[in-house]
C-alpha cells in the first residue's frame, strides 16, 4: 500500500515539474518513479503523517475564523507557552507541525528544541477590563 502511494506521489510530482501529460511523459515518469530507490517506512511515520494531514486539513477553516475573529476584534494578548511533541518523529513530520502550528495567524513557532518541545507565541484577544 505505502509503494503505491510513494509511487503516486513521486509521479505526481513529476507531472507537477514538468507540465506535462503526453504518454511518452508518463512512460518517462513511471519509470523514473520505479529507479528511485525506496526505504521501508516504520508504521509509527505512517500513523503520525496521516494525522498531522488530518490536522491540517481541519486547520484550513480554523485559520479562516481565527482571522475574522482578530479583524472583528483586536487582539492585543500574548505569551509563550512550551508544547511537547514525540522525541522520535522524523525532521519532515517536525516540519508538518511547525507549519501546522504556524499556518494559524494566531500562534507562531518561536523555537525548536531537539530535546522534544516547541516554544510557541499566542496572541489572544485584549482581556476585559473590570
Amino acid at each position: 500500500m505505502t509503494g503505491l502511494l510513494d509511487i503516486g506521489l513521486r509521479l505526481g510530482i513529476w507531472f507537477l515539474l514538468t507540465g506535462n501529460l503526453r504518454p511518452g511523459n508518463i512512460l518517462i515518469g513511471l519509470i523514473v518513479a520505479l529507479l528511485i530507490p525506496r526505504r521501508p517506512i516504520p508504521p509509527y511515520v505512517l500513523r503520525d503523517g496521516l494525522r498531522v494531514f488530518k490536522e491540517i486539513l481541519l486547520a484550513i477553516p480554523q485559520a479562516y475564523i481565527e482571522a475574522w475573529q482578530m479583524i472583528l476584534q483586536p487582539h492585543t494578548r500574548t505569551w509563550v507557552e512550551r508544547q511537547e511533541f514525540s522525541p522520535q518523529r522524523t525532521r519532515g513530520l517536525i516540519f508538518l507541525d511547525i507549519f501546522l502550528i504556524t499556518f494559524t495567524p494566531k500562534t507562531l513557532v518561536l523555537k525548536y528544541h531537539e530535546e522534544g518541545w516547541y516554544e510557541i507565541h499566542y496572541l489572544g484577544p485584549k482581556k476585559e477590563e473590570k
